[in-house]
């Protein structure tokens, strides 16, 4: 009887767990798919350890990266080297070794990166100094240095140290930043340094991108607004000069500006691009079937991808990258939010970094090809191919799920431990 009693009882409370544990399950089913998406998006479950909606974005992207690089490099790949399925083999390995990256990044301390921000800064100008020496010239630029069969594009490198150190001196000198001119303008002294060497390659989009970077991040930081308006006024004209300066980049804005004025020249890429965006209508000719890519658009399946995504995909297409990509920098800005409340301060920073260089390098990539933005031959993070820029991103969003998994675990509280006497029962 007390066996059948004590059977019966176990038999019951493995029912009442089973029943517990499927009833939430039930009302998440039954909940309206709104509720189910912001419930996602809010990542209120205390036993992950990482951000899954980041990973799960990171991951779209790459996917939809590697469809559409396969897609547009056919014809270049048939042309350059006889074999159609020559750029998705390399960017299926760079995707691969980039995951490897990625998971290996997450098993490094943010201090680590703390640490070394000095020696990774001059890692990073001995790098942009010796490209010009050593580096690989194309189109007239030295941005490329051989390593067997890879190729590393210096400046990605340079931007991710960039970042990395911009967020170790605003954590030691937040307080001087915010007080004082000099710890304002001692940033934007090491930026002068990077920004000789860039143009010297010359790389100006990169040029622009770290600008940014730098002005972005200082004023996340609490930089007083004058000071800021005045470094924003002191780049415009600095940028305006250097693009007056140079013939190729004039050429650029004035196309840029009415593209149509020579179709057959200076405007060539750009009036391709706006061809292909026109012949994908609503949902697109199909995957795989666009035209411009034929020899017709250059740089299909770097810097001009997102052409070839709204002729084969459509507005709709366009839409879902827009929307990931977007989702993708909003959850980095959050997480810097996230870790600076939490007193991460030098993750918080590294996380607004990373959002602040993702944005506005997408932005430049995307206007460029719908014609919003001059054309400055920078790729469209995640997607475009590109073997530096896949690594170095995939990099940086492992730094990001290092951020997130140490907030999480300095946020976990622990339940103090039972004494043995409740544990056996307490005393009769």
């Amino acid at each position: 009887m007390v066996a059948k009693a004590h059977k019966a009882r176990t038999a019951n409370g493995t029912e009442q767990q089973l029943e517990l544990g499927i009833q939430p399950m039930l009302d998440a089913m039954g909940a309206p798919l709104w509720q189910r998406w912001r419930d996602w998006w809010a990542d209120s479950d205390a036993t992950l350890l990482y951000d899954r909606v980041l990973l799960w974005l990171t991951l779209s992207l790459i996917a939809i990266g590697l469809i559409m690089v396969t897609s547009a490099s056919f014809p270049a790949a048939e042309r350059l080297t006889g074999n159609p399925f020559h750029f998705m083999i390399r960017h299926g390995m760079y995707v691969g070794l980039g995951l490897v990256l990625l998971f290996t990044v997450i098993q490094i301390p943010v201090q680590w990166w703390y640490r070394g921000s000095g020696s990774l800064l001059l890692i990073a100008m001995g790098m942009l100094a010796m490209v010009l020496v050593i580096g690989h010239e194309v189109n007239g630029a030295k941005r490329w240095i051989k390593l067997g069969p890879l190729t590393l594009q210096v400046a990605e490198v340079a931007k991710l140290f960039f970042v990395v150190y911009m967020s170790s001196y605003l954590t030691r000198r937040v307080d001087q930043v915010q007080e004082n001119l000099r710890g304002f303008i001692k940033p934007l002294i090491v930026l002068f340094f990077f920004a000789g060497l860039l143009l010297l390659q010359p790389d100006f989009g990169s040029l622009v991108v770290m600008s940014c970077i730098a002005v972005g991040m200082l004023f996340l930081a609490g930089a007083r607004l004058w000071q800021f308006f005045a470094v924003l006024v002191a780049f415009a004209l600095a940028i305006t000069l250097l693009i007056v300066k140079e013939p190729y980049r004039m050429r650029r804005v004035v196309s840029f500006m009415d593209p149509w004025q020579d179709p057959f020249g200076s405007g060539y890429q750009l009036t391709q691009s706006l061809m292909a965006f026109g012949r994908g209508d609503w949902f697109g000719q199909g995957l795989g079937n666009s035209i411009q890519k034929l020899q017709y658009l250059p740089e299909a399946h770097t810097d001009f991808i997102m052409a070839v995504v709204g002729e084969e995909l459509g507005f709709f297409g366009i839409v879902v990258v827009l929307v990931l990509s977007f989702a993708l920098v909003i959850r980095t800005m959050q997480l810097g939010r996230k870790a600076l409340h939490a007193g991460h301060q030098y993750g918080g920073f590294i996380a607004y970094g990373i959002g602040i260089w993702f944005a506005f390098q997408s932005m430049v990539n995307i206007g460029a090809a719908a014609g919003l933005l001059p054309t400055k031959g920078l790729t469209l993070p995640l997607i475009s191919y590109g073997g530096t820029s896949l690594l170095i991103s995939c990099i940086a969003i492992g730094i990001l799920l290092r951020v997130d998994y140490e907030v999480r675990v300095s946020q976990i509280k622990v339940a103090p431990r039972r004494r043995a006497s409740t544990k056996a029962g307490g005393r009769a």
